[in-house]
C-alpha cells in the first residue's frame, strides 16, 4: 500500500492522532506512523534504470548484534570509535558508483540538496557563500571553486531544509505544505529529487528525533537516494541531547553499513565553550541544541569542505 494512496479516513486518523505542530523555526516535526510497506520513493524510474538502481542500492548489511559497532567499515574505521573518525569523509568506490549511476539517470552534477532542520537554512548556512561577498572572499581558492560549482544550490530553499525536519518528516507529504512546487501526493524527499535532481545530499537530521522509528525512516531515505544515484552524506551532530550519544553512533553504523560518506561534525566544535552550543532555557526544545555564531561559522565552512572533498573524489575535478 502506498502512503499516497491511503484512504482519506486513514490519513485523517493519523493526523488527529499526532497533529501537525509547527512551533518555532527549529521545533520538532510531529510525524505520523508510516507503515513499513511504504515504498522508499515514488519518483519513477524506467525498467532498465530500476535494475541499475537495485544493484547500486544493495549493500552489505552488518550483523545486527551488540557487537556490530566493533566491526570495521570499508574504510577500516570502527563505528564504536566514531568520535575519532576524520571530519572529512573517506570516499569509497561505492560512492563513485552511485554518482556514476546518477549521471546516467540525469542528475545534475552541479546540484546538491540539504536534508536538515533550521540550522541548515540558507541564511545561516551555505547560502552566505552566495550572498555575502566577505564570506566568499574568506574561502581558499579551492573552496571558492567548489562554491561556484554548486552556486545554484547554496542559497536554495526547499521543503527538505526547514525548521524541525526529521528523517520521518522527509517522507511525510504534508510536511512541504504544498510549497516549493511540490505535489500534494508526494513526499518532500520525492519532490526534491524530482524538482532539483541533486547528485549529492547533505543529511543533517537527528537533533529532533522521533524515537525508536528514526532508524527505519532514515533507512528509507538512504535506500531512495541510492536507488536514484544520489550520493548521501551523513553527518554527526554537535549536541548530545539524548544523553548517551546513541544518535551519532547510529549514524556511524549506517555510514558503515551503507558504505557512504560521513561528515563527522562532532569534533569540529570540541574546543569551543560548551561545544559551541548555547543553552535554551525556554520551551520548546530546552537545553543545549542550537549552535552559537562561532559554531555556525565552522558548520558552514566544514560543510563546504565536505562537498569539496566528495565531489572531487567522485567526479574527478
Amino acid at each position: 500500500m502506498r502512503l499516497q494512496k491511503m484512504s482519506r479516513a486513514w490519513k485523517k486518523r493519523l493526523l488527529l492522532t499526532v497533529g501537525l505542530v509547527l512551533l518555532t523555526a527549529c521545533s520538532r516535526a510531529y510525524v505520523p506512523f508510516i507503515p513499513a510497506v511504504v515504498p522508499t520513493s515514488t519518483v519513477a524510474l524506467s525498467a532498465t534504470q530500476s535494475v541499475q538502481a537495485t544493484a547500486i542500492a544493495t549493500v552489505i548489511t552488518l550483523p545486527t548484534s551488540e557487537s556490530e559497532s566493533t566491526l570495521p567499515t570499508a574504510t577500516g574505521l570502527y563505528p564504536a570509535n566514531w568520535e575519532g573518525w576524520p571530519v572529512l569523509p573517506i570516499v569509497t568506490q561505492h560512492a563513485r558508483e552511485v554518482y556514476t549511476l546518477g549521471q546516467s539517470l540525469g542528475n545534475d552534477p552541479h546540484a546538491f540538496s540539504i536534508f536538515g532542520d533550521c540550522q541548515s537554512l540558507p541564511e545561516i548556512f551555505l547560502g552566505l557563500y552566495a550572498t555575502d561577498s566577505q564570506e566568499f572572499a574568506s574561502l581558499s581558492p579551492d573552496l571558492q571553486a567548489t562554491a561556484n560549482y554548486f552556486k545554484d544550490s547554496l542559497n536554495r530553499e526547499s521543503s527538505t531544509s526547514k525548521g524541525g525536519t526529521t528523517s520521518g518528516a522527509l517522507l511525510w507529504d504534508e510536511w512541504h505544505e504544498n510549497k516549493y512546487d511540490c505535489r500534494a501526493d508526494e513526499s518532500p524527499m520525492d519532490c526534491e529529487l524530482r524538482t532539483h535532481r541533486p547528485s549529492f545530499v547533505l543529511i543533517m537530521v537527528g537533533t529532533h528525533t522521533e524515537g525508536v522509528r528514526d532508524d527505519l525512516y532514515l533507512r528509507k531515505v538512504l535506500d531512495a537516494l541510492l536507488a536514484h544515484g544520489v550520493v548521501p552524506i551523513l553527518s554527526t551532530k554537535a549536541d548530545n541531547r539524548e544523553g548517551d550519544n546513541h544518535i551519532n553512533l547510529e549514524t556511524a553504523k549506517l555510514a558503515a553499513e551503507y558504505n557512504i560518506p560521513l561528515w563527522n561534525f562532532w569534533p569540529v566544535t570540541s574546543d569551543l565553550p560548551n561545544r559551541g552550543l548555547y543553552t535554551k532555557k525556554t520551551e520548546p526544545q530546552l537545553g543545549d541544541i542550537y549552535l552559537t555564531d562561532a559554531a555556525l561559522e565552522r558548520h558552514r565552512l566544514s560543510a563546504l569542505q565536505v562537498l569539496d572533498e566528495v565531489r572531487r573524489a567522485v567526479a574527478g575535478n
